[in-house]
């Protein structure tokens, strides 16, 4: 067994991984959780994962799929060097600081500047123009209750939405919309999607900010996105809403999905999450290969877990910051033995079935 390194592999992903190992040839989609700071345990694995063996040369597009911070992780994939994306974006999410119950207002006005630090100078222009990345941005666009911003009213909504979805899934189309921000045209795997109501939009220069910050405005602690240029009007929300560790049909082909992920296992959506019983079958992932820290790795990080967005008025700036770069360390153990099963081709000997 791995030491650091949790691998899950659904039948068609083993398949592919015995035969030929981990290569980026065979790489179709990698998809991106939301999780708030949950992604700093990931980005030792990201850093070997996007600067290393996806920059091997291919000859058909990787779509990139993500909601909340994790559209903002393959954002950075989706840049000339993602490595350098990766460092910038990791040190503005370090350096947020905020008083007591910060306003909306607040909070997204600082997302807002951690976006431009991850984007660069050059990286917009960069991910829209990619020769192979195509860049799938989820976002949700809320009706009624949900689309008010006076947090009383919101608050309403969002606690309907839950019960209604302890019911049925199903239920979020009456109150939400998926809206996918893509550079993907007419080549998207997730064109099909009938899950719930969705809506496919170009990613743009108009629209790419406010897309990607809308797919990281957390209800009732950022302030949502209006009318959003090329998509319907509305108020766009968190796209972790609606796909929260991104339970989705991933389309026909040949292929891994490739998925690097806090957890050994996907919650469908944020209303998911206390729902122990809504928990991702192995129908959309049977050639998925899920890459996440193990026990043994979570004993070593500070209070034995990923970082949570608690953290923000559980602890002081300083002792935050400094809990955060000890994640961040001890993410270079992940991504040192995720290299060396790369290099060896032994990754299939430490895979356990996704079931």
């Amino acid at each position: 067994m791995s030491q650091s390194l949790t691998l899950l592999a659904g039948p068609d992903a083993l398949r592919i991984l015995r035969e030929r190992g981990l290569r980026a040839e065979d790489v179709d989609i990698l998809p991106g959780a939301s999780g708030g700071p949950k992604w700093l345990a990931l980005e030792g694995i990201d850093q070997v994962l996007f600067g290393e063996l996806l920059q091997q040369p291919r000859t058909r597009p990787l779509h990139l799929i993500g909601s909340s911070i994790g559209s903002w992780r393959l954002a950075c994939l989706a840049q000339k060097n993602p490595v350098a994306a990766l460092k910038r974006f990791a040190d503005a999410y370090l350096d947020q600081r905020y008083p007591p119950k910060p306003p909306p207002s607040l909070v997204s006005q600082t997302s807002a500047q951690v976006l431009e630090a991850l984007l660069g100078p050059d990286g917009a222009e960069e991910i829209l123009t990619h020769p192979w990345a195509r860049l799938h941005v989820v976002t949700t666009r809320c009706k009624g209750l949900l689309a008010v911003e006076q947090a009383g009213a919101q608050l309403t909504g969002f606690v309907l939405g839950a019960l209604a979805n302890a019911v049925s899934r199903r239920t979020l189309g009456l109150q939400m919309q998926r809206v996918l921000f893509h550079t993907a045209g007419d080549t998207s795997p997730f064109a099909g999607l009938k899950d719930l109501p969705s809506v496919h939009c170009a990613l743009t220069r108009d629209n790419l900010r406010p897309a990607l910050l809308a797919s990281g405005s957390i209800p009732l602690v950022i302030a949502g996105v209006h009318d959003i240029p090329g998509a319907p009007p509305g108020t766009y929300r968190d796209g972790g809403v609606v796909d929260y560790h991104l339970d989705v049909d991933y389309g026909a082909g040949d292929g891994l999905v490739l998925y690097p992920h806090f957890y050994p296992y996907v919650v469908p959506g944020w209303f998911d999450k206390s729902l122990k019983w809504r928990r991702a079958g192995p129908l959309n992932f049977r050639r998925a290969l899920i890459i996440a820290p193990s026990p043994a790795h979570l004993e070593r990080l500070p209070g034995k877990r990923i970082p949570d967005r608690v953290d923000f008025t559980r602890l002081k700036d300083d002792e935050r910051i400094r809990a955060w770069k000890q994640v961040l360390t001890e993410g270079e153990r992940m991504g040192d033995e995720l290299r060396e099963l790369i290099a060896t081709g032994r990754i299939a000997d430490h895979i356990q079935p996704l079931v």
